[in-house]
């Protein structure tokens, strides 16, 4: 199975396979190969005659196959792209897959064939699963996990030759989530105004991105982490009064993920930042903060914080209580976490 990075400096390279097969949850990935491909593998005056983009739900395999055995017209090689492959009706047909496996098998050599199968995986124990594991590039394109957002923000931006702050990573992760393909958008826009040679800091991200760098999840974190009322109060109140740019449930969730945290802490009785650092797969340069939370909320009140969490969770999808307005659930939910 094919490593994204590796196939990426492929393609940079003008290294092309017969045969791209992409899966799975993350589309970010996904999107990348197939747009370096699209964009790349053929000159402007050949997309017109060579370029075949087509979608799952409009074309059957036969079809998708018949394109794919085409020769190329006065180029070297043609591009046929599959967007929405797990579309694609006759999938689980069994002629469809001795079909699809014998071209494997003896692909075109002049063809670039790319199925983008996204959200969605093959049954790796299924016969055509396993010949396109091996006749493929194959990519299983997963969710990367929480933890993982600050290195692959860091490495991101560094691809673009750009250096961003252990703050303003964190503003950036906190606020937006998983998403990695906004990610990507906000930092190709910090790349593009940051001046050369200046790193990308939360100042940079208050202003191009608009996350204050004063008013957000990560600040609110670290005034619940010195139980500092008045700042905690001051920011879901802000949040409160922009609730577009701060949507509750993902202040939500990075509470509770927040919480979870301490309790690994308390649950692992992690003493010093490396250690917590490592058991919460957070940059050492922030461990003291959570070291500090853990000190200022004892496990039955981070257990209590939880549920109050899980709540809020509900009370947000109007679940177990009357309607409330999501600025008045986070100013109670404050309340809960600090009493």
């Amino acid at each position: 199975m094919a490593e994204y990075n590796e196939v990426i400096k492929d393609l940079q390279k003008g290294v092309y396979a017969p045969i791209y097969f992409l899966q799975g949850d993350e589309p970010f990935f996904i999107d990348n190969i197939v747009e370096n491909i699209e964009e790349n593998a053929l000159d402007e005056s050949q997309k017109g005659f060579n370029q075949y983009v087509l979608y799952g739900k409009e074309v059957s395999f036969t079809d998708v196959l018949n394109v794919a055995r085409k020769y190329p017209m006065m180029g070297e090689r043609q591009v046929v792209i599959i967007k929405e492959a797990q579309e694609i009706k006759d999938w689980k047909k069994e002629d469809t897959q001795n079909l699809l496996m014998a071209y494997l098998e003896n692909p075109l050599p002049s063809t670039i064939l790319v199925l983008a199968h996204k959200y969605k995986s093959l049954d790796k124990r299924t016969k055509v699963a396993k010949v396109l594991a091996k006749q493929a590039v194959f990519i299983d394109s997963k969710k990367i996990y929480d933890n993982q957002l600050p290195a692959w923000v860091q490495a991101y931006a560094g691809a673009k030759s750009a250096k961003v702050t252990d703050k303003a990573v964190m503003i950036l992760c906190e606020n937006i989530g998983n998403n990695l393909q906004r990610l990507a958008n906000e930092i190709d826009k910090l790349s593009l105004n940051v001046k050369d040679g200046e790193p990308i800091d939360d100042a940079a991200v208050q202003k191009f991105v608009g996350i204050s760098k004063d008013y957000n999840v990560f600040e609110l974190q670290k005034a619940l982490s010195l139980r500092n009322e008045t700042k905690a109060y001051q920011i879901v109140k802000f949040f409160a009064a922009n609730p577009s740019a701060n949507p509750l449930v993902l202040i939500i969730s990075n509470l509770y993920q927040y919480f979870v945290k301490l309790l690994i802490l308390h649950q692992n009785g992690a003493r010093d930042k490396n250690e917590a650092a490592r058991l919460i797969g957070v940059n050492p340069f922030f461990a003291g903060e959570y070291l500090q939370a853990a000190r200022n909320f004892p496990l039955p009140t981070v257990v209590k914080n939880i549920q109050a969490i899980h709540k809020a969770d509900l009370q947000s999808k109007g679940i177990g209580s009357a309607s409330m307005k999501e600025g008045d659930i986070l100013i109670e939910l404050m309340f809960n976490l600090l009493h």
